[in-house]
């Protein structure tokens, strides 16, 4: 009497289904470890399938993965400050950060590869990636601010903001990710605030934006708060004035 093997029926992927399985797989690997770490060996077996049918689909090789497995990651970092126009504009920026703050936190390593570039990645491609990341941050923002024709003085504001949160999250893991994650999402934001002012003084676009946000801020939100904890400093320092 011979028995036989019961037989394991596999639901066979459509490319983007199979595409989005390695990705996926890729994106995992390299949020924890370094690019160079990581082997197309090993994004075959965390997606459960073999080395050649990863070669299938990315015939570029781990170069290839990678540039894509940054992509993915750069569209999704780029959905963060995608945000309802409505509401304080401090409010706005705290749920902004809270994703993208979320985000950073659970790939760790991979955002670290994405803002800095990674060995196996030409670095005008990893370059051109990061850029249309901060691009598109920028037009967000900026929509939020509700401007037709932001000036010179406006954009650069905007982008230096974006290029230090950028660096306060890679200091921020450097420094074992302290301070309190909504303490750095609310010193963000203050900064932002604080950005915008000292460019209104130069700026009569920047100062009616100031002017139309602090409208519609409440005293109890990020920039309330700001405001009463900046006083005192301000006082103390009345004899420059």
């Amino acid at each position: 009497m011979t028995s036989e093997a019961p037989t394991r029926t596999y639901r066979r992927l459509s490319v983007e289904e199979r595409r989005s399985q390695l990705l996926d797989a890729a994106l995992e690997l390299f949020a924890h470890r370094a690019p160079e770490d990581v082997s197309l060996d090993d994004v075959a077996e965390a997606a459960g399938v073999s080395r050649p049918l990863v070669y299938r689909y990315f015939p570029g090789g781990k170069q290839q993965l990678y540039e894509a497995a940054l992509r993915t990651a750069a569209e999704e970092l780029e959905q963060c400050f995608d945000e309802p126009v409505e509401g304080p504009l401090s409010a706005r920026l705290a749920r902004a950060l809270d994703r993208y703050l979320t985000f950073v936190d659970e790939h760790d390593t991979g955002f670290s590869a994405l803002l800095q570039g990674g060995s196996v990645v030409e670095t005008s491609r990893a370059t051109a990636i990061v850029d249309g990341v901060r691009r598109a941050a920028a037009d967000h923002i900026l929509r939020h601010l509700e401007v037709a024709e932001p000036g010179l003085r406006l954009r650069m504001t905007v982008r230096m903001w974006i290029t230090a949160v950028e660096a306060a999250s890679l200091i921020w893991l450097d420094e074992g990710k302290q301070p309190d994650v909504g303490e750095l999402r609310d010193w963000l934001v203050e900064q932002f605030v604080a950005g915008l002012t000292a460019t209104a003084s130069r700026d009569p676009q920047t100062a009616g934006v100031v002017r139309n946000t602090l409208a519609v801020e409440t005293s109890q939100g990020v920039v309330g708060t700001l405001v009463r904890r900046v006083l005192p400093v301000v006082g103390d320092a009345a004899h420059l004035l």
